[in-house]
This record gives structure tokens, C-alpha cells and sequence, in this order.
């Protein structure tokens, strides 16, 4: 079973941050196949995870703003339903959509890597809403049997402190703690 992280962002600087971040963390990105919006059919989706040699496999999902279940939702539930696609954790990227599209989170974490109760914004302020991000494809999320589902701000930006020039510190901060709950969950 292939052991997945779901990553609800797929613009250059979320690829650019995740090939990074699998190099340092270990693992599989499949950065390439993402897009905004998502355009790969969903066997190739499924076909790459299931080759990929190293896990965690880091699944970048984007719909490119558009409201409902998009492209990168469909590939979502496409990737979830497979029994042989054990999804770990996923992170949910906050975008400007002024609550078209919401998730349930389990938490947070903010511009300054603090863990929050609240949601976070684009920027990764938080927000006054407990426990629920605003994103462009996140609609599915909290629909889903997904362990741990993680809220940060724009992969990669959030104001420079999550530039890779820096290491994307707030990303491999989240990614890390999917991978330690995991371990916590089957030690």
C-alpha cells in the first residue's frame, strides 16, 4: 500500500517547494503532474503513485480557482477511494475564496510555524474561525477519511517565510508532523 501525502496546491512555487522538500525529507514528488487547474487523467494520477519507488508519495492536487468539485477534488476522491492508497495526512493551502470552498482542519500552522487552533489566510494569519481553512481545493477534504489534515498558507510565499531560498520552513514543518502522527498512529 502506498503511503500518500495530499497537497491541495499545485502552482511553480508549491513544486518547486515539495521536489525540495522530498529530496531533504525523503520520499516521491509528483510535481510534474500537477497543474492549476489539474488537467492529468486520473489513471496516470494513480498509475504514478503505485510506481513511485520512495515514500511518502507527495500528491499535488490544484482546481485553479474554480468553485465545487473541480479537477483536482475529482482526483482527490479518485486517489482515495483506491484500496491500495494508504492517504497519511494532507495539507490544506489557504486561498482567497472569501468561503465559496471550506474544509474542517485538524490545525494550523502559521506564518511564524506556531500550531493553531484557528485557520489560517493566504498570507498564514490566522483567522477567527476554529478549526476550518478556506481554500481553492479543499471542498473534499474533511469528506474524506484522511488521519491528519494540516492548514498552512501559500506554499512556498506566505510573505518570504516560506521562500525556498530559506528552506520552505512552515511546508517541511507540516509535512514533518504528518510523518511523526503517522509513526505515533502504528508505533
Amino acid at each position: 500500500m502506498k503511503r500518500v501525502i495530499l497537497i491541495t496546491d499545485g502552482d511553480a512555487y508549491a513544486k518547486r517547494t515539495i521536489d525540495h522538500l522530498a529530496k531533504k525529507i525523503g520520499g516521491t514528488s509528483l510535481s510534474y503532474l500537477a497543474d492549476n487547474p489539474m488537467t492529468v487523467e486520473a489513471k496516470s494520477m494513480v498509475d504514478a503513485i503505485h510506481a513511485a519507488e520512495a515514500e511518502p508519495v507527495y500528491v499535488l492536487l490544484d482546481d485553479g480557482g474554480v468553485p465545487g468539485v473541480g479537477s483536482g477534488e475529482m482526483l482527490l476522491q479518485t486517489i482515495s477511494d483506491d484500496p491500495e492508497i494508504n492517504v497519511i495526512g494532507a495539507l490544506a493551502v489557504a486561498a482567497h475564496t472569501q468561503n465559496r470552498e471550506w474544509s474542517r482542519v485538524n490545525f494550523s500552522i502559521d506564518q511564524d510555524g506556531e500550531l493553531q487552533p484557528f485557520g489560517v489566510d493566504k498570507e498564514g494569519v490566522i483567522t477567527e474561525e476554529i478549526g476550518r481553512i478556506n481554500g481553492d481545493t479543499v471542498y473534499l477534504l474533511d469528506q474524506l477519511d484522511i488521519p491528519l489534515v494540516v492548514a498552512i498558507g501559500d506554499i512556498g510565499k506566505m510573505h518570504g517565510k516560506d521562500a525556498i531560498e530559506i528552506g520552505s520552513p512552515i511546508t517541511e514543518q507540516a509535512l514533518r508532523i504528518i510523518l511523526e502522527r503517522e509513526g505515533s498512529r502504528n508505533g
